[in-house]
């Protein structure tokens, strides 16, 4: 399975001012695997500890952290001769022994010879729970579900991801309706690495299914095991409502969506679990479109969007006749989808972190904009054919835009004031 971050990885490796790597990203997206896999492919051994239930590592991070002793126990722990250049030394699940996260400071400064990796699913909570952390000492990297290129390859469609790399747009119109039937396989299906594998290998849509909700309750027990009671519950009553919430025609996270009589307050700390720790991604509202983005974003109005399409479909009930199909359910729930993917392609492929706008006294909204360097970019999500546009050639007048992008299922074309983009090609977003 390829993974286009083993990229920056690579790059990682061989930077002359190289830092201890902090990789994030929720659970089961495939950290664990990418980090051996790269160690395997770009190193001559990897040392792997997983901390979490380890006493014998909890132990020896509870003493010195003196980069050669820690070497010391953690070849021992491995069996693995540890060499500078040589070695890759892999701590997973490193919130679990918070004096490994500190140790990478001295990994900085005493040892930097020694290339030093950790991840963890939890790892973003651990981090927003003021355990001590190396500010500027260490490189952060984001891993996320497979993107729908990264899908495209897996399941053995590598010319149709090469027509998109290569922005080849006769190729993409001949292909057209293949393009859409792998998109709705992706819908159902998803990035998350073991329902890909299901499906590469063969298996049905219901085996993928329960591969689906068996993360799904990985996600459950994770919010009573680690936030405690109270806060599971509401992080359960949150991941419950996705997709009531993005079946909407306005797609604002509304409280008591979540809970009848619900406020911010009481649900806050849950909202901040589910994001620290990478199940749900917070888009919030920008007030215009000015540069930079941040400096007009609007925290009390967010949509919240699931890590996963597969797992939205999942927690939703959406079978794969509904898409495969296009039944009704999946008519009345293909916008949720489609704006679901795209906001995992912004993110996870054209490396933009997506803000959307809506009017204060009207129904005008912009489902995404981005900063692209200097150019902001409204974005506009059409499930089907469907090229109507209003809300897009007003906001791009308003706030005098040069250009605005749609995304849909009718082909590629630009025209004075906007860009059709199909959905299948999201990537095209990228600078």
């Amino acid at each position: 399975m390829r993974r286009f971050l083993i990229e920056e990885l690579a790059v990682w490796k061989d930077s002359p001012n190289r830092k201890p790597l902090v990789l994030r990203g929720a659970r089961q997206v495939g950290k664990t695997w990418l980090l051996q896999e790269f160690g395997r492919t770009h190193f001559e051994n990897v040392a792997y500890v997983r901390l979490e239930d380890n006493a014998a590592m909890a132990q020896l991070f509870d003493g010195s952290l003196e980069p050669a002793r820690l070497i010391s126990g953690i070849s021992a722990q491995t069996g693995e001769r540890i060499e500078e250049g040589k070695t890759l030394i892999v701590l997973d699940e490193v919130q679990a022994v918070p004096r490994a996260l500190t140790a990478l400071k001295y990994f900085c400064e005493d040892a930097p010879e020694y290339a030093v990796a950790v991840a963890g699913s939890l790892l973003g909570v651990a981090l927003n729970s003021g355990i001590s952390f190396p500010v500027g000492k260490v490189t952060f990297l984001d891993l996320h579900p497979l993107n729908f290129r990264e899908f495209l390859i897996a399941v053995g469609q590598e010319r149709m991801e090469q027509c998109l790399r290569a922005h080849d747009l006769d190729m993409l119109n001949v292909f057209k309706e293949r393009f859409q039937d792998l998109l709705r396989v992706y819908y159902f299906v998803g990035g998350m690495p073991e329902a890909v594998s299901a499906y590469a290998d063969g298996r049905g849509f219901a085996e993928i299914r329960q591969v689906q909700q068996d993360i799904v309750q990985a996600y459950r027990g994770d919010f009573a095991k680690h936030a405690g009671t109270t806060v599971g519950e509401r992080c359960r009553l949150i991941f419950d409502s996705l997709p009531r919430h993005l079946a909407k025609e306005n797609k604002k996270f509304v409280y008591g969506v979540v809970k009848k009589g619900a406020r911010g307050r009481d649900l806050d700390d849950a909202l901040q679990f589910l994001c620290d720790s990478g199940i749900t991604v917070k888009v919030n509202r920008v007030s215009r479109a000015g540069l930079p983005l941040a400096a007009y974003e609007d925290e009390s109005a967010f949509k919240l969007f699931c890590v996963d399409v597969g797992l939205l479909g999942a927690l939703a009930g959406v079978g794969s006749a509904m898409i495969i199909d296009g039944n009704e359910l999946f008519t009345h729930f293909k916008g949720a989808l489609a704006e679901q993917y795209v906001c995992q392609q912004i993110i996870s492929d054209c490396g933009f972190f997506p803000y959307y706008w809506s009017a204060a006294k009207s129904s005008g909204e912009i489902d995404f904009i981005i900063q692209r360097g200097s150019e902001i970019v409204p974005v506009e999500v059409k499930a089907e054919e469907n090229l109507r546009a209003k809300s897009l050639a007003q906001f791009c007048r308003d706030n005098e835009l040069a250009n605005g992008v749609r995304l849909s299922l009718s082909g590629y074309r630009e025209e004075s004031w906007m860009t059709n983009i199909p959905l299948y090609a999201v990537c095209f977003l990228r600078p």
